[in-house]
């Protein structure tokens, strides 16, 4: 991309070509002709690298700022700063995305209601309840009888380790107070 600067520029180079090949050559025009050109090309430098780095390589060029606007009353009328924030491809890709989300009614931040996740839960729930029993309604009497008497052992057997325990702290509180009665004695 060329500045308004460098366009009159490379338009004033052409001109001036086109009107040196039509003219006859004086010598002294010619010397002060390559003195300034040579004087132009030191200047021009800086603009010439950059046109030799392509553009996607190439560091963000700095023009001027625009002339400040003037109001009726010659008072300058603010602009808004340069905001780089705004200008990062990712962030308005990223903004982009969350407005079509929004337009399409989808929640991408995932922030449900307390009544929306209640109703999640029980329809979850009575979709357990729904397999427990189709799986049950599935199930051979066999395996029914067979897991109901599982269970009972299971049952029997808390039930005498609960017993168990009782017993041994019975003989336990039992010991302590004949220990604690000679102790009192003493």
């Amino acid at each position: 991309m060329w500045c308004c600067c460098c366009r009159r520029r490379d338009s004033a180079r052409n001109q001036d070509l086109t009107t040196k090949e039509e003219q006859p050559i004086n010598t002294q025009n010619t010397i002060e002709e390559l003195k300034s050109k040579l004087n132009s090309i030191e200047s021009d430098t800086d603009e010439s690298s950059e046109t030799m780095i392509p553009e996607t390589q190439r560091p963000p060029s700095h023009h001027h700022p625009p002339a400040p606007l003037i109001n009726e009353e010659g008072l300058i009328i603010p602009r808004k700063p340069h905001n780089p924030v705004k200008e990062n491809s990712e962030r308005q890709n990223l903004h982009k995305e969350l407005l079509f989300n929004q337009k399409i009614g989808k929640n991408v931040l995932n922030q449900k209601s307390e009544l929306q996740r209640a109703l999640e839960k029980q329809k979850e729930n009575m979709a357990k309840k729904e397999l427990e029993t189709h799986l049950a309604a599935k199930t051979p009497e066999l395996e029914k009888v067979i897991a109901d008497r599982a269970k009972r052992m299971q049952a029997n057997s808390m039930d005498e380790k609960n017993v168990d325990d009782k017993v041994i702290n019975k003989e336990f509180l039992q010991a302590r107070m004949k220990l604690k009665n000679r102790s009192d004695s003493k």
